[in-house]
Order: structure tokens, then C-alpha cells, then sequence
């Protein structure tokens, strides 16, 4: 007989055998989730949306751990021809930009199914302007360069060199055009690049364009970003798989009367919002009226300022980027001068990754 108090082994035997019969059943219930997760149709269409969110972040490396390396190559390079594409269907460009008497600003909340965020909308088109950093060899927040002009809002900008996704934010990628004047440009003037700007009369430039063309064109105002995802009030994006994954956002839109709209999605903060597919944004945006959309710089840049307060919640960690370019708008901008910051700057050979001034 058992000494009283001592357990029998009778009693243990049964706790070992629950025990293995729960050790088997989460083994099994993780190589079902596996086998799902990359052997079914609706576990690729996951793993691919979830590796493509990984390509907009400094971890895009990552990716090729959910479908490998040459896949994720792959789908870059796609991305990227895909992209060109869309930059070059031909725009109607039908939008009635005269006689904009209409001068306020005006930002509404925006909620979708994983997102928060905010439009923003500039009823006369011509009150926008591309603004740059003031500090040379640095980039510039959004929030001082609206500070430092006297702005009434402002939204980040273009593409900018970043290694390591943490560069200095000085280097423009691209092409940047303010007040009808070139200041920077890392192509020919007959190499086609996709901008997103605005011309004299007031009117959205998006797509794939040589900086020739769009002197030519009167364009005022540009910078380098992609894709352009709405021509003549249709989406180019067909489904929430092509829409490069879930993330903060910043796009530019107009109305057919000539209204701009800006949107900015916060991200990447689970509990308040995790961020938007391109889908997403298009979905919104054609149900806003617009007629014609593009993607502006995302992730940590994306940025709202208004009455020099910051509306939406960055997703950096280390707060707002220091950009080279931004979108402002102004109640006289004609009265507003931007110098070109990178004159007499050898850019060929700028150390994009090194901080001279303040650190993210």
C-alpha cells in the first residue's frame, strides 16, 4: 500500500498520458496551421499580403522568410514594372480648375476596417507648393518646414535616398520642381520619371514623364513617387492582394473640380490602426470622387500638419522623418521662395546615411 499522502501511480499515469495527448495536439494543430498557411490559396494570399508589408518597411529582408529570396526579388522587380505601367496610361485629364474662389482648407477623420486616418482637402489647387529642407546636407520635418514658411498644412513629399532605411533625408530620388523651376533631378532630360505635381493652371501631373515634358507642360510644382493608381476616375489596382501590402500611407488625389485631396493613414500601431493597402486607399478615395490618385512617400514619413500642429500619430518610433520635400499650402503662395538647397552640392557622391545635424 501507498504511504498515506503519497501520491499512487496509478494517479500519475493518467496526467502523463493528458499531457502527451496535448503535446500531440499542438503539434498537430501547428503543422495544420503550417500546411495552411503555405499550401492553400487562402494561406498564400496571406503569406504574400504579410511579406509584401514586410517590402515597405526597413525590414524587407524579412520577407524571404515567408517566400524566399528569388521570390522576393521577383516580386519587387514586378512591383516596380507594374508600377511603370500604371505611370504610363494615358490621362484625360478632364477637370475643371478655373475660377477656384473657394480658398479654405479642410481636414476630415477617416476610419476603415484597420485603419485610422485623415483627408485633407485644398479646394483651390493653385495654393499648393513643393517645399524643401532649409538645411543643407539634412533633411527637414514636416512640421518645421510649415513653422519656418508660414504654411496652413502640410503633407510629406517624394522619394528620397535612404540607406538601410535610415538615411539623413537630404538626397532626393528623382526629380523635385518648385515654382516652375528644376532643383534637383538624377535623370536626363529626356529619361521618363514618375512624378506627381501640379501645373500652372492647377491641374494633377501623375504618371511617367521626361523633366523636358513637363517644363514644356507648365508644370509648377513635382516631385518623384509611384504608383499613379486612379486615371479618369477608374482604378488601375484590381484586388487588395495587388495593393503592395498593409501600411501607413500618404497619396494625392484631385476631384473633377479641381479639388486636391491629400490622405494620410496611420500604421504599423496595433489597437489604433495597422496601416492601408493601396486597394484600400483607391476604394476610398474613388468613393471621394476622385478622378485621378497617386501614391506620395509612406511608412515613418507619412505626415499631417495643420495650424502647426501635427494631426495624425507617425509611426516612427523615434517621431517624425527628416524629408527633403514636402507638399505645403500657403494662402499666397506665389510670395513664397524656395531655394534650391542642393545647388553647388557634389549629390554624385553625398553620404545619404551620414547625420551631421539631428539624429532620428
Amino acid at each position: 500500500m501507498p504511504l498515506k499522502n503519497q501520491p499512487s501511480l496509478r494517479k500519475r499515469k493518467p496526467r502523463r498520458g493528458r499531457i502527451i495527448y496535448v503535446f500531440l495536439f499542438l503539434l498537430l494543430l501547428i503543422l495544420g496551421a503550417a500546411g495552411w498557411f503555405y499550401f492553400t490559396p487562402s494561406g498564400t494570399q496571406l503569406r504574400y499580403m504579410l511579406a509584401d508589408t514586410l517590402i515597405t518597411t526597413q525590414h524587407r529582408d524579412y520577407a524571404k522568410y515567408l517566400i524566399g529570396e528569388d521570390e522576393l526579388n521577383r516580386r519587387v522587380d514586378a512591383y516596380l514594372k507594374q508600377f511603370d505601367e500604371m505611370g504610363m496610361v494615358e490621362d484625360d485629364h478632364q477637370v475643371n480648375v478655373k475660377n477656384h474662389r473657394d480658398n479654405s482648407v479642410e481636414v476630415e477623420p477617416i476610419t476603415g476596417k484597420k485603419y485610422q486616418g485623415y483627408i485633407m482637402y485644398v479646394h483651390d489647387p493653385k495654393m499648393i507648393r513643393v517645399v524643401t529642407t532649409s538645411i543643407k546636407g539634412q533633411g527637414e520635418q514636416i512640421l518645421s518646414m510649415v513653422q519656418r514658411t508660414g504654411a496652413i498644412a502640410g503633407v510629406n513629399g517624394g522619394a528620397f535616398d535612404d540607406p538601410n532605411w535610415d538615411g539623413n533625408g537630404f538626397k532626393p530620388a528623382g526629380i523635385v520642381m518648385s515654382g516652375g523651376k528644376s532643383l534637383y533631378s538624377d535623370v536626363g532630360m529626356n529619361d521618363k520619371v514618375n512624378v506627381v505635381g501640379i501645373d500652372r493652371n492647377g491641374l494633377m501631373v501623375a504618371g511617367r514623364y521626361k523633366p523636358s515634358e513637363l517644363l514644356d507642360m507648365g508644370v509648377q510644382d513635382a516631385v518623384t513617387f509611384q504608383p499613379k493608381f486612379i486615371v479618369n476616375g477608374k482604378g488601375l489596382i484590381k484586388n487588395e492582394a495587388d495593393g503592395w501590402g498593409i501600411a501607413p500611407r500618404t497619396c494625392m488625389a484631385q476631384k473633377a473640380d479641381g479639388t486636391i485631396m491629400f490622405v494620410v493613414i496611420d500604421g504599423r500601431q496595433p489597437g489604433y490602426s495597422l496601416g492601408a493597402t493601396l486597394y484600400d486607399v483607391q476604394e476610398l478615395l474613388l468613393d471621394k470622387g476622385a478622378v485621378t490618385a497617386t501614391n506620395l512617400d509612406g511608412g515613418s514619413s507619412s505626415v499631417l500638419v495643420k495650424d502647426n500642429q501635427v494631426v495624425n500619430r507617425p509611426s516612427s518610433g523615434y517621431g517624425m522623418r527628416y524629408l527633403p520635400t514636402a507638399f505645403l499650402v500657403f494662402d499666397r503662395p506665389e510670395k513664397v521662395a524656395v531655394n534650391n538647397i542642393w545647388e553647388g552640392v557634389d549629390m554624385d557622391h553625398f553620404n545619404s546615411s551620414y547625420k551631421p545635424f539631428a539624429s532620428k
